[in-house]
């Protein structure tokens, strides 16, 4: 058959860390698959797989004869789907996620199997590079000319870190498009991260309106195939600044100049599935390879970026007052007692205040449904969900009792199942009761809520968000999908219903998540004029979160909190790997947990730490008991490479399922 077969290597997402060669009969020698996606037979069905490879004689180390080789059905690309720079990067999530190849280069890579084009009003604009018209205060003007003098000193070392740390309503937005602006007008091309595109569509409309067809935009609300012609087009070089959630860090723009990453500290930046990568990480890495700047920007810094720039190892740009002629508003806490109704006389007064002037108010609690715990006043019994170790929700629009992690719904019921006694109870709330509420307290306020249960049709939150920007709502009452990268010129306070229902969380960054939510929240208030107010209900009054976020004292908060994190020796002071075992029995999880750590004990060196195994804190989720193993360690190459090893070798039994997650963003 001589040169008429092509061997093609190609990588599937399937936890196998096997590659695969599959025959093509080729008519043009000159052809090249390498880079493409093809259709063939995996064992019994047929399988999408990656071409990373081609040659025309028989591999080394073929399975299998010549004749027993498999050819490919057909190529479903006329064009390379990816290239060496998006292989290359494959390979490194690939060993530092501890994930296979096909699993990288499968997240990395829309999934639709043929282009669809954009309608022809996706772009508000036809003009590129349309000018702002605003003028840029000596701090803007000062970190964008240290942002362009970094790109244009780059040659001196292998990607160069900034931070743009400013309060809210400080104008980073504006910085980092004039620094995108002027990075395309050198040749180069941007990514800007944003947490949450349907959050953040404010910074998307900049984006789209300023550079027009020059932009592309990846999110989730675009279908497979919609996302497909946008990655062509980025392939292609047409799209120079590419503006997107977390996934859009693999976008493949050539000749990159510029990584923008909005809300740095943001937990969306973190994948949740194989591989759990961070957008945070992947950019670092990108920026290294590509000689090219990286810069993060937020009022509220991760721990870790805040420790880095203390070290002088990320160099600071900070923006320290409000653009839009608002000042920082006035903070102050309402101690909360149990019994104590979730509005308390202090809000309620300000909220009709606000409204007599003509303002708005934002209400934020970061809970969900009507009330939050069903429990029995005679036994104690606490109804939880059937397949995690939650309790249930009540949903009162829907009278149904919930389970947030799994989805599973009971009828409430009227009864404890446990002993039968009437005396039974619901306790704590969510948004959907502090809604009622509202309503009951504030008659003849227009009123919305805005969470996950409220926003479930495709452009409800932009509606809400548009006709609060229009002044059309009163009140606004949300989650945390309310507490960042939103600009409501009407809106003179805000309302935190219960500002330690996060900090219980068996996570060591609870305190973290916290203080960073309240601080961003409170930037809501006051943006275009002075008289702003904050109003913080706790119970927990004393808490350095809560009371360093009132106070405004960030570097108080994060020293204290450095501290304790040195004392406990976690994260920035050490690098965690997780190992978490699932399985519908929890004898079998635990047993294989328990193996595990015995073998992970005897690879690892004294200098590392094996945590566990314990319970995850969420000990069953989906039917799933779950158990996990915490490594500890300063070195964490030597670890990945033990791990990569653990792996290799060590064999879960039927049912049960092992995942890995290197640097952790949560150990629920």
């Amino acid at each position: 058959m001589g040169g008429s077969i092509r061997w093609l290597e190609l990588a599937f997402n399937i936890p196998l860390g096997n590659s695969f060669w599959y025959k093509k009969e080729i008519s043009k020698p000159e052809e090249s698959f390498s880079g493409k996606r093809a259709e063939v037979m995996l064992g019994s069905r047929k399988s999408c797989g990656f071409i990373i490879s081609e040659r025309n004689s028989i591999p080394d180390n073929l399975p299998v004869t010549e004749n027993e080789a498999k050819y490919v059905l057909r190529i479903i690309d006329e064009e390379p789907f990816f290239g060496e720079q998006e292989i290359k990067l494959a390979g490194w999530i690939s060993s530092f996620y501890l994930c296979t190849f096909g699993e990288a280069l499968s997240s990395m890579l829309p999934s639709g199997r043929r282009e669809k084009p954009l309608a022809d009003d996706f772009f508000s604009s036809d003009e590129s590079f349309m000018q702002s018209g605003k003028h840029l205060s000596d701090e803007q003007k000062k970190a964008v000319e240290g942002i362009i003098s970094e790109e244009e000193n780059g040659n001196s070392t292998r990607g160069k870190i900034l931070y743009l740390q400013g309060i809210t309503g400080s104008g980073k937005t504006e910085v980092f498009l004039r620094a995108a602006q002027t990075m395309i007008e050198h040749g180069k091309s941007v990514i800007y991260l944003v947490p949450e595109i349907s959050l953040t569509h404010q910074v998307v409309e900049d984006v789209i309106n300023r550079f027009g067809e020059c932009a592309a935009v990846l999110h989730s609300g675009l279908t497979q195939a919609q996302k497909l012609a946008q990655w062509r087009r980025i392939s292609r070089g047409e799209a120079k600044i590419i503006v997107g959630a977390r996934s859009a860090v693999f976008a493949p723009a050539e000749n990159l100049g510029l990584i923008i990453i909005d809300e740095e500290q943001d937990s969306s930046y973190k994948s949740g599935n194989t591989p759990r990568y961070h957008a945070r990480q992947v950019a670092m890495k990108r920026c290294a390879d590509s000689n090219c700047v990286l810069v993060m920007g937020s009022a509220t810094p991760s721990l870790e970026a805040w420790y880095q720039i203390k070290q002088g190892k990320i160099k600071a740009f900070n923006l320290t007052r409000r653009l839009a002629g608002g000042e920082p508003p006035e903070v102050s806490i309402i101690p909360l007692k149990p019994g104590d109704n979730v509005l308390s006389a202090e809000l309620k007064k300000a909220v009709f205040e606000t409204k007599q002037k003509g303002k708005q108010s934002i209400l934020f609690l970061n809970r969900r449904g009507f009330t939050h715990l069903f429990q029995c006043k005679t036994c104690g019994f606490e109804l939880k969900c059937k397949n995690c170790s939650v309790p249930m929700t009540w949903h009162k629009a829907k009278n149904r009792m919930q389970c947030h992690y799994c989805g599973w719904q009971t009828i409430p019921p009227t009864s404890c199942p446990e002993c039968g006694s009437l005396d039974v109870s619901y306790h704590g709330f969510g948004t959907e009761y502090v809604e009622s509420e509202i309503k009951k307290a504030f008659p003849g306020f227009s009123i919305q809520r805005a969470d996950t249960d409220s926003v479930k049709n495709k452009g409800s939150l932009k509606t809400i968000l548009s006709d609060f920007k229009d002044g059309k709502t009163d009140i606004l009452l949300g989650t945390q999908m309310i507490t960042k990268g939103l600009n409501f010129p009407g809106v003179e306070l805000v309302g935190v219903i219960s500002a330690d229902s996060t900090l219980k969380m068996p996570d060591f960054r609870a305190a973290e998540r916290t203080f960073s939510q309240l601080v961003q929240v409170s930037g809501r208030a006051g943006r275009f004029s002075s008289g702003g107010k904050v109003l913080i209900q706790a119970k927990d009054t004393k808490s350095p979160a809560i009371l360093n976020a009132v106070s405004g004292n960030m570097e108080e908060f994060y020293s204290r909190e450095i501290e304790e994190r040195k004392m406990l020796d976690f994260p920035p002071f050490t690098r965690l790997v997780r190992f978490l075992f699932r399985s519908k029995k929890a004898g079998d999880a635990e047993k294989s947990a328990e193996e595990a750590a015995v073998v992970l004990r005897n690879m690892i060196t004294e200098e590392n730490a094996v945590l566990g195994p314990a319970e995850c804190p969420l000990a069953m989720i989906a039917g799933n008991y779950r158990f996990h193993i915490l490594i500890k360690t300063k070195n964490i190459k030597e670890i990945l490479r033990i791990s990569s090893r653990f792996m290799a070798s060590f064999k879960t039994p039927h049912g049960v399922y092992l995942e890995t997650d290197v640097d952790p963003a949560s150990i629920m």
